[in-house]
């Protein structure tokens, strides 16, 4: 008599206990009236915001003021190429070896490129009082004169690597300026300085917004995401203010494509790729410091080595005609504005050059000379099809290359394609960075990664938790060299 009350009273509480398809309420849209009173009142954030932004334009004005202090060391080196052309055997390993040793003895944080040096600040394991190793107002002036320096010694080296390090130090420093409670934190300070590097340095906004992006931080703080991005493009726009609406190394004029050049396209490609890729392999098992006798010499005499750095660098220019002296800017402009080709032998002594240079342990980067190398093997590549088409494979061995060394794919495309008039190759430099950056990474690990790793073995060692009888007694990084590059 009883189960069909029963059996009602089960299915009420089944059906009670069984999710609901309700659609969920919409959220209430924001009031536009309450929602801009509130941002004309809220001082606090408008004077954070003014904080970043005048930080970002000191960040692009320093990174000019690299490019002036650069541009005079290059003429410098020049003038004095021209008193004699035997004198860089001894200029360049005197001065190589002083800069290295000044680097050591008072700023080892501002070796090498610096966007390790950046990517290790935003690491995690990095503390807020440990960031000053790796970037800082100190670091980024020492940056800027050492890095010209380089170039000053006449060595494969680029400034823009470098800028990324200045540019972060400058912005960092606005925290001294930004109360404790801010929603601008360290991390976005970071990514906005470096990437306002590669902006300024190359005159390309859009770039400088994707490096950061690709490869400083796979996002951005999304509460602060348009003041990163307005820092980023402001400190661009402060180089083209200085420099003017023109591109790093002028336009390339690229003619109608057609299938004549899939072929030769393809093979810089895969030449870029593995020549890339060879090359960033060669640089971290030279800087992470292989068991052979030469590693062995950089570790115990790191000034001597340098000075033998600089002398076979001055060698290879001498062998080279001067070709390979400096950051291949005027070799790449060259080649882009049609002149005659450089000797076959330029890649592979530009690339010899540039790994030497940067193995020495100087201050300088490797954008400008890959880009150099890039453009070699476009032309190499043009002259051996007999393709007439040799601007586009330039331009295509220029990403490639930079793709390759970097595995930066997307910033490297962004790069070259600022440098074409129209949008012809959009997809052609495009589809070049990422088949030569996948060829790459099949030789090699992510160079700055790598060199980021390297850079945290700099971090004071941790204390092992271990018991005293345990048998060993570790620390964090406990074969580290501290101090040394």
């Amino acid at each position: 008599m009883h189960e069909p009350a029963q059996a009602s009273s089960v299915g009420a509480r089944a059906a009670a206990r069984a999710p609901s398809h309700r659609p969920a309420p919409l959220k209430k849209q924001p009031d536009f009236t309450q929602a801009v009173r509130q941002e004309l009142v809220d001082w606090r954030a408008w004077r954070d915001r003014a904080v970043v932004l005048a930080y970002a334009v000191a960040a692009g004005l320093a990174v000019v003021g690299f490019t002036m202090l650069s541009e005079l060391a290059l003429e410098g080196f020049g003038a004095l190429r021209a008193l004699h052309p035997l004198l860089p055997l001894v200029w360049m390993p005197a001065l190589t070896a002083a800069l290295v040793w000044v680097t050591l003895r008072w700023v080892p944080g501002a070796a090498g490129s610096g966007i390790p040096q950046v990517l290790a600040a935003l690491d995690t394991r990095t503390s807020p009082s440990q960031r000053g190793l790796f970037v800082s107002l100190r670091l980024s002036v020492a940056k800027l004169v050492l890095a010209s320096g380089a170039l000053l010694a006449g060595l494969s080296a680029g400034r823009e690597g470098p800028s990324v390090q200045v540019a972060a130090g400058v912005m960092l420093h606005a925290r001294r300026w930004l109360p404790s409670r801010s929603s601008v934190t360290d991390h976005g300070l970071l990514i906005a300085g470096g990437a306002a590097g590669i902006a300024a340095a190359f005159n390309a906004p859009l770039a400088g917004v994707v490096f950061a992006i690709e490869e400083l931080s796979r996002k951005i703080e999304n509460r602060n995401s348009g003041l990163i991005i307005t820092a980023i493009v402001l400190a661009g726009l402060v180089a083209v203010s200085a420099f003017g609406n023109s591109t790093y190394f002028g336009v390339i004029r690229v003619g109608r494509l057609d299938s004549g050049v899939l072929l030769p396209g393809l093979l810089v490609v895969l030449c870029a790729g593995l020549l890339g890729g060879l090359f960033s392999r060669l640089l971290i098992v030279s800087m992470v410091g292989a068991p052979d006798r030469f590693c062995a010499l950089r570790r115990r005499h790191p000034v001597r080595f340098a000075a033998g750095c600089g002398f076979v660098v001055a060698l290879i220019g001498i062998v080279s005609g001067g070709l390979t002296y400096g950051s291949g800017y005027d070799e790449t402009k060259g080649l882009l504005d049609g002149e005659p080709g450089l000797p076959v032998l330029f890649v592979l002594l530009k690339f010899i050059s540039t790994w030497l240079s940067t193995w020495s342990g100087v201050p300088g980067g490797i954008f400008a000379p890959s880009l150099s190398v890039g453009a070699g093997i476009g032309a190499d590549i043009a002259q051996l099809t007999g393709s007439p088409a040799g601007a586009a494979l330039i331009a295509i061995g220029m990403a490639g290359f930079l793709a390759a060394v970097t595995q930066a794919p997307i910033t490297a495309f962004i790069i070259v394609m600022e440098m074409v008039d129209g949008h012809a190759m959009v997809l052609s430099l495009m589809a070049a960075a990422l088949g030569a950056s996948g060829v790459s990474r099949l030789l090699s690990r992510p160079l700055y990664a790598e060199l980021a790793e390297l850079q945290l073995r700099r971090l004071p060692a941790v204390p092992s938790t271990m018991p005293p009888d345990s048998g060993t007694a570790t620390t964090a990084f406990q074969d580290s060299a501290p101090g040394r590059p």
